[in-house]
């Protein structure tokens, strides 16, 4: 899969200036880069990403206690990183509010303990309603609780009180969804929360810095298209697929404790 074939980089999104992504498309905020400056990484899959994610967090010496993933797509790049950061595996929900023209374009994410986060600047430039931006925070509320019960099959959250907590996905476009989920795990108590992806577009890089304790990425492309452009495989993931890795890391996790308690 190649890069934007158009050969032109993504316009900066609403609220945010051309000459402001600029200021943040330097190399140096490629923070696990690997390669030769101007080139960029491809993965095969997300958990190919997940294992080169979870090496560059190793090397650079990482600390976590629950890595949390955001379904669906992110939850099989976390299933790796926890892995590597010997960390607990668990998910977020987080539900994106789409413009009403353009249901991909984010502006604003829910999640399901009522964390919401709203681009003001491009409701306001896109003239959306405000009784819009409502209703879909209320629809998409519900969803999201529904959405958490179905993934987690009656199993409880883990608690995030007094933990460092590193919130995984499979990329960040435009940054809302993540800083939604940052805001909900803060809520919850979370000592320290950062951020880690394969890949970031410079707009949410510069947003999610400035909101996270931490944010590192494999890739941070001043020609951000999508996140599936860099991606061989960019498959969705299936409802099973994240029950069947939450299902995994708790049966590793039980073994782990079992062990722990006959040594």
């Amino acid at each position: 899969m190649g890069p934007n074939p158009t050969g032109v980089p993504t316009p900066a999104p609403p609220g945010i200036r051309d000459d402001e992504a600029a200021a943040v498309a330097d190399p140096k905020r490629d923070l696990l880069a690997r390669g030769h400056p101007g080139t960029s990484m491809y993965f095969a899959d997300r958990t190919s990403a997940g294992l080169a994610l979870g090496q560059g967090l190793a090397a650079r010496e990482t600390s976590a206690d629950i890595v949390l993933g955001l379904t669906r797509g992110g939850v099989p790049v976390a299933f790796e990183v926890a892995k590597a950061l010997q960390a607990e595996l668990d998910i977020m929900v987080v539900k994106k509010i789409g413009a009403p023209f353009s249901p991909e374009l984010a502006i604003g994410a829910v999640c399901p303990d009522g964390s919401v986060v709203t681009r003001s600047e491009a409701v306001e430039e896109l003239g959306v309603s405000r009784d819009y931006v409502e209703r879909e925070i209320t629809a998409l509320s519900l969803e999201a609780r529904t959405a958490e019960g179905r993934y987690r099959g009656g199993g409880e959250p883990l608690g995030l009180a007094g933990k460092r907590v590193v919130i995984v996905d499979d990329g960040v476009a435009t940054g809302a969804t993540m800083e939604a989920a940052i805001m909900s795990a803060r809520s919850r108590g979370a000592l320290r929360v950062s951020v880690a992806v394969p890949v970031a577009s410079v707009y949410a890089a510069r947003a999610l810095e400035g909101v996270a304790d931490d944010f590192a990425a494999l890739e941070v492309p001043p020609d951000f298209f999508a996140v599936g452009q860099y991606y061989d495989d960019f498959s969705p993931v299936a409802d099973e697929e994240v029950r069947a890795l939450l299902a995994r890391a708790r049966q590793s996790r039980s073994a782990g404790a079992a062990e722990r308690r006959e040594g």
